[in-house]
């Protein structure tokens, strides 16, 4: 069995203030809008992978939150949601995976409330402090560079990492990511191998664990893990270009399993 992990937001499907063209569908309705758009191209090449490796879309969005996703492939298997914390098989939240993230982050609990407590009284704040399922902490900033650095300031770096993507702001738990997610559900599906695209900060170590990792040119990363990862041109959507690179990878992939 092959695994395709990947990330959605940016990855496969993008917000309406983002340009991909006219050939696009919606992919996620929010309280009456079409605020998420897939291209027609990378709808056809999802449908044509997806009968040959499991797709499991990993994300950092809540399981509300993706529930509101619509790929075109019907009923997805396996979805990691959470930033990996939750497993959806079937749509039904595996209750065992959960209780095993828990457990995973428990030494981190007491950063998470000194972070709460910071960024509750952050005046730079421009959201509520979201607790997600007791796993992270998100927030909104409108100088998410100034709020990053005073939560690093602070917190112990060995237990948590401190993101922001645009002014979005996430205290993240270091058990807590996507390469611990992608390889425990390797290890659940006992499967060959793991292919993995992604194009923010979150996604890096699901890119460094999997046998293949895809990634936009523009996305940083340490050069030693830089070797083994697949780089698609910035001319180039990134949703299409990376299933491109799948499609012409999958009969080498096959041969080897």
């Amino acid at each position: 069995m092959i695994i395709f992990n990947v990330d959605l937001d940016n990855t496969l499907i993008y917000s309406y203030k983002h340009d991909i063209g006219e050939k696009r569908r919606c992919a996620e309705i929010y309280q009456g809008r079409e605020i998420s758009f897939i291209t027609d191209k990378t709808q056809d090449l999802l449908k044509e992978i997806s009968r040959k490796i499991l797709i499991v879309p990993t994300t950092t969005r809540t399981i509300e939150q993706y529930r509101r996703i619509d790929l075109g492939l019907g009923s997805i298997p396996y979805v990691l949601v959470c930033n990996g914390g939750v497993l959806l098989r079937n749509g039904v939240e595996d209750e065992k995976w959960y209780r095993e993230s828990l457990e995973i982050i428990a030494g981190s609990e007491d950063e998470l409330k000194k972070a709460e407590i910071m960024l509750e009284e952050d005046v730079n704040r421009c959201f509520e402090v979201r607790n997600i399922k007791d796993l992270f902490l998100f927030t909104k900033s409108n100088q998410p560079v100034e709020s990053v650095k005073a939560l690093s300031q602070k917190l112990d770096a060995s237990q948590v990492d401190v993101f922001h993507n645009g002014i979005k702001v996430y205290v993240v738990p270091r058990g807590l990511n996507k390469g611990n997610a992608a390889g425990r559900l390797k290890e659940k599906l006992r499967a060959d191998r793991v292919i993995a695209a992604g194009d923010s900060e979150f996604d890096i170590s699901m890119l460094q664990c999997a046998d293949i990792g895809i990634a936009p040119a523009k996305l940083e990363i340490a050069a030693a893990d830089s070797e083994r990862i697949l780089r698609v041109k910035p001319d180039v959507l990134f949703s299409e270009g990376l299933l491109e690179y799948i499609r012409k990878l999958l009969p080498d992939i096959e041969r080897k399993n």
